[in-house]
């Protein structure tokens, strides 16, 4: 009992109170695990750890002073040893409560730490108040892993709030998915066909990686990934990635198309006349098949050297006589720009030089021919 006057403990004689009354006290001690008030009344108020905080490890002495004052619920008039038990977790809660029943019905954004990650969602307190994340909302993609929230601070809105039932629902997902939305229809409208930019490549698979543009992504098929042959987009980039894309296409349903192909990078641009028909060129065996080799004769530009044309001998197939890597000298025989096909043939350049060869034989055969006739007169 705390020290008063007489006319105040006359007073308090008569004063009566009930069980789930809010009664307002002053803090006359305080320790580490409970805190007692003077509530006037007869008998004083005990809060305890648990009736304070949802913080089970909580030092009282760190948040709560001599002479400060609390609003608490009574929960027992007589404990057994003379104090009444109160509650400032109570109060606390039907405050929250309150606040999260107007977030509900105005659907305003919250923001609670999660407590831990539990059987199919999250638990997340906020205000000192337990709702629930189920593991569908958290995320507009799977989430395999939830313990990787605990302890973060994670936005949602309230879209179920039954307190009686303890049933408060929080959904994180719709967040993510409308700013998501406003983000792509922002790229959207500033983006357009051609426009070069930076992006952040998000994922790569096998037939492409998807880029970052930031508010959406965009596919960079394989196919579009530089002027050259891309054989494993895993090799070539990793998540992470800061890459330049050009803008390819942008589809009625907001799909971006990207190319790393940029039109003053066209190796084919100056084709006609690097590789005219007639020109002799050297390359590099790219890649064997069974009906030729594809020379690689710089990067972005293969021409197609036909088995029929490796050799003035008969061959098979051209693994018989090549291999990836080794470097050959051919003539063009053939050039489509426009379809970006060159052919070759090695067979062309070897019979040019062996009639170049005949000629001279010729020549010289007739001129020995000519000095014999001379010295037999």
């Amino acid at each position: 009992m705390s020290e008063m006057s007489f006319e105040d403990m006359l007073n308090e004689s008569f004063k009566t109170i009930r069980t789930g009354e809010v009664v307002t006290g002053k803090v006359i001690d305080v320790k580490p695990e409970c805190i007692l008030l003077n509530i006037g009344y007869k008998s004083d108020g005990i809060i305890s750890r648990a009736d304070y905080s949802a913080d089970n490890s909580l030092d009282l002495t760190t948040v709560v002073k001599v002479g400060d004052e609390l609003e608490a619920k009574v929960r027992k008039v007589n404990d057994g040893e003379g104090l009444v038990v109160l509650s400032h977790r109570d109060i606390l809660t039907e405050k929250n409560n309150q606040k999260i029943q107007e977030a509900f019905e105005n659907k305003e954004v919250l923001t609670g730490t999660v407590e831990k990650a539990v059987s199919g969602g999250l638990s997340v307190i906020y205000d000192g108040v337990k709702l629930f994340v189920p593991a569908s909302l958290i995320s507009d993609t799977f989430e395999r892993d939830l313990t990787k929230y605990v302890g973060q601070n994670i936005e949602f809105i309230i879209t179920e709030f039954n307190p009686m039932k303890r049933r408060i629902i929080g959904d994180r997902k719709k967040i993510i998915v409308e700013r998501k939305s406003a983000a792509k229809k922002a790229l959207l409208e500033s983006i357009k066909e051609g426009d070069v930019i930076d992006g952040t490549v998000k994922n790569v698979t096998d037939f492409g990686a998807f880029v970052d543009l930031g508010g959406a992504d965009g596919l960079l098929h394989i196919s579009e990934m530089g002027w050259g042959r891309t054989e494993a987009p895993k090799k070539a980039f990793k998540s992470g990635d800061t890459i330049r894309v050009m803008v390819k296409s942008i589809s009625e349903d907001g799909k971006i198309a990207l190319t790393r192909k940029f039109p003053d990078e066209n190796p084919w641009v100056l084709a006609l006349t690097k590789y005219a028909v007639g020109n002799v060129v050297e390359g590099k065996v790219a890649r064997l098949a069974d009906f030729g080799a594809f020379v690689n004769l710089e990067q972005g530009i293969d021409a197609l050297l036909h088995v029929s044309q490796i050799s003035t001998d008969r061959i098979e197939k051209p693994s018989d006589v090549l291999k990836v890597g080794d470097v050959v000298k051919a003539k063009v025989t053939d050039l489509d720009a426009e379809n970006k096909k060159i052919s070759l043939s090695i067979k062309a350049l070897l019979n040019e030089g062996k009639k170049e060869k005949e000629a001279d034989g010729e020549v010289v055969d007739a001129y020995t021919d000519e000095a014999d006739a001379a010295e037999e007169e």
